[in-house]
């Protein structure tokens, strides 16, 4: 089959790949990128367990065509973290013990990060609002919702202070 040349920046870095015309985001992203991140969840769109974003924007990656991402920004867990330095919402992650198994989690991550972007004060509702499509069978939620609240001020902070 012919494969066609897929030009998108991942995690920062413009790249160039082929791809077979058929094939999904998802599929690109942990076959000929290596990023693993993203899980292969449900291939349904009900679980939310492939996420990523794309140009700042929650998608699933099991119902993207890779093509459809042509000349796009595309953001995965592996581009949270600042070299040595993890996003707030992946210290809150860890510290509040809303990772278990940790499958779910990748997704939850970029779609939390894209809540906070747009609203740096999310509401417990809005939370669960937004995080509505990632299901977790481990953590009852709840860990979630306050990693989330506590990676928000604490992303509040560092922006009233000017930190990067």
């Amino acid at each position: 089959m012919d494969k066609v040349l897929l030009s998108m920046t991942v995690n920062g870095e413009s790249l160039q790949v082929a791809v077979a015309p058929h094939k999904t985001l998802l599929g690109v992203l942990r076959e000929d990128l290596g990023l693993t991140g993203t899980k292969h969840g449900c291939e349904l769109g009900e679980c939310g367990a492939c996420a990523v974003l794309v140009d700042g924007e929650p998608l699933l990656s099991c119902l993207l065509l890779a093509l459809e991402c042509e000349g796009a920004r595309v953001e995965t867990v592996e581009g949270l973290a600042e070299g040595p330095q993890l996003h707030p919402l992946q210290d809150a992650f860890a510290e509040l013990g809303a990772a278990q198994c940790g499958y779910c989690t990748p997704g939850i991550l970029l779609t939390a990060k894209a809540l906070v972007e747009r609203n740096p004060a999310p509401t417990r509702d809005e939370i669960k609002e937004a995080l509505s499509g990632n299901l977790c069978r481990c953590t009852g939620y709840l860990q979630i919702f306050e990693a989330v609240e506590a990676a928000a001020a604490r992303l509040r902070e560092r922006d009233a202070g000017g930190e990067r």
